[in-house]
């Protein structure tokens, strides 16, 4: 490795009382300027060649449904390249994780690029969980812009305090997410944070916390890296849809509703060692 190369993102950011509390009361939280511009720019073309690689979503945009147009989507980057894996493994992020999470110690579910083309539609109102066989909410998604992210290329807004309701539940990702939970968030006056992006923000937010994203307007892609962390003594459920059947085949080879989550794909990245 090169001496100007960044082993992982750093970050001596600290988690207050007053961000536990915000996280708590809010099911996400925006955190500014914690990971260092020049650490994301040397990243980013290495991620991007990967998402480019292993992407195989080739129909045109203007003939995908509304989440084939939401954004390319590809996973577990960190099992196909070592520098990108340096990234996802970052032991800096996954211990905000943990701190906001309020647990002993985390454990990777996995890694997930999302990248919106130009001109890319809206990602419709949802909340993650709807696809995780969890037993507990103690998972969290640090989402993670690769540029400034304004108004125009689509941040992610959170619908304040909506992991505490059960609305929408029972929806994936589709047109009628998009219409009935926008309604019912809308009919009970929760506040939706929308705020952009500049670069080394990021967020974290809840698998119950309801989120979109609006349209890619602008001229480039709209890239961003996440990373799911879950309790490490997190205990997988038995699937109530067939995305929770599937995820449990995909994510956790081998292993059953009732045990602990624990295979090669799912290391404890906080605290190390």
């Amino acid at each position: 490795m090169r001496t100007d190369e960044p082993e992982t993102i750093t970050t001596d950011y600290q988690i207050s009382e007053r961000h536990k509390s915000y996280f708590r009361r809010n099911g996400f939280i925006k955190l500014r300027q914690v990971l260092d511009p020049e650490q994301l720019k040397w990243f980013a073309p290495v991620i991007s060649e990967k998402v480019i690689e292993l992407n195989t979503k080739d129909v045109p945009l203007e003939q995908r449904d509304t989440y084939g147009k939401a954004f390319l989507q590809v996973t577990n980057i960190w099992k196909q390249d070592p520098v990108v894996a340096r990234f996802a493994r970052s032991p800096d992020l996954a211990r905000l994780a943990t701190e906001l999470l309020g647990v002993k110690s985390v454990r990777m579910f996995h890694d997930q690029a999302l990248y919106k083309e130009p001109s890319g539609g809206i990602t419709p109102w949802h909340a993650d969980q709807y696809y995780w066989p969890f037993s507990t909410d103690r998972c969290v998604t640090v989402w993670i812009p690769l540029q400034e992210t304004g108004p125009d290329m689509g941040p992610l807004a959170f619908a304040a305090g909506s992991h505490e309701v059960d609305l929408g539940r029972n929806l994936g990702i589709s047109d009628e997410s998009e219409t009935k939970i926008s309604e019912q968030l809308l009919d009970q006056g929760f506040v939706v944070d929308d705020s952009p992006y500049a670069l080394g923000d990021l967020s974290y937010h809840l698998g119950w916390t309801f989120h979109r994203a609006g349209a890619n307007q602008s001229a480039q892609p709209r890239k961003v890296m996440t990373m799911i962390y879950v309790d490490a003594e997190m205990v997988l459920s038995e699937p109530t849809n067939s995305e929770q059947e599937n995820d449990l085949r995909l994510w956790f080879p081998g292993q059953q509703p009732g045990e602990v989550i624990g295979t090669e794909l799912n290391p404890v990245l906080y605290p190390v060692g």
